[in-house]
């Protein structure tokens, strides 16, 4: 019961996050831009997608059960359903990583007015603008690594009907919630010094509040329009999320404990 509860609190702090657009308009317009500059290749690659998926899962029900098979149109269904959760948990993550690399200026606006808000906020590490940038390639790319044979295991868990599809989309909704919420923390994170080891330690003891924002921050990026008005109001809920957790950290209080 508590996790449920701790699961429903990381959801609202993503919708906090999205009533950020009325608090301060303008600089949540500014976050826009990033994600509009980024959305057409992702586009691109989802309408790939569609353009081969007929072919591919033909393919697989073919080996599967044989072209001539009465199974054959049930079993192309299932493999498409698969193939689809799978390539969103890639595509989802993809456009969040090289969207935060892009719009890391807008951003980091976005991120310290919010953190502003809840308390005095440190004074970043004085690291050059490159530094911050490859290091957020190297963690993104780290965690795309993650990604690939996460979606490969969801893609083969899909292909059992039914109770494999609904539980493969369900961990890929979990799996791509934990991984965009690493990313849209990283910010007020990296302003106190910390990397992704240190961001991956903290959210961890509060993993279902953690994956409760994530989930529904990975909704709201899975779909094309969306995505770009997510963007800005993820980096604001997920301001939020590490700074409580930061919080709670310090202060030594358990998940859940605080108000």
């Amino acid at each position: 019961m508590r996790a449920l509860k701790e699961f429903a609190r990381g959801i609202g702090l993503y919708w906090r996050g999205v009533r950020t657009w009325s608090a301060d308009p303008t600089l949540m317009a500014i976050g826009l831009l990033p994600g509009l500059l980024t959305m057409a290749l992702f586009v691109g690659l989802f309408v790939a997608l569609g353009w081969g998926l007929d072919g591919a899962t033909g393919w697989i029900a073919d080996r599967a059960v044989g072209a001539e098979s009465d199974l054959h149109g049930i079993v192309q269904f299932v493999a498409g359903l698969a193939l689809i959760g799978a390539w969103l948990l890639l595509l989802v993550y993809a456009f969040v990583t090289v969207t935060s690399v892009v719009g890391q200026p807008f951003f980091e606006r976005i991120s310290h007015r919010v953190d502003s808000r809840l308390g005095p906020v440190p004074q970043a590490p004085a690291w050059p603008w490159w530094r911050n940038a490859a290091r957020g390639v190297g963690e993104g790319a780290r965690l795309l690594l993650l990604t690939a044979p996460l979606s490969v295991g969801l893609f083969l868990l899909g292909l059992i009907p039914v109770v494999g599809t609904a539980v493969a989309w369900t961990l890929g909704l979990l799996f791509g919630g934990w991984f965009v919420a690493l990313e849209f923390t990283a910010i007020p994170f990296e302003r106190r010094g910390m990397v992704l080891a240190d961001r991956r330690r903290i959210l961890r003891v509060r993993r279902a509040r953690t994956l409760g924002f994530g989930a529904m921050a990975f909704v709201m990026s899975a779909v094309p329009p969306l995505a770009i008005l997510a963007m800005p109001s993820a980096v604001a809920g997920g301001t939020m999320l590490a700074r409580l957790a930061i919080d709670e950290a310090a202060e030594g209080a358990s998940p859940g404990s605080a108000a």
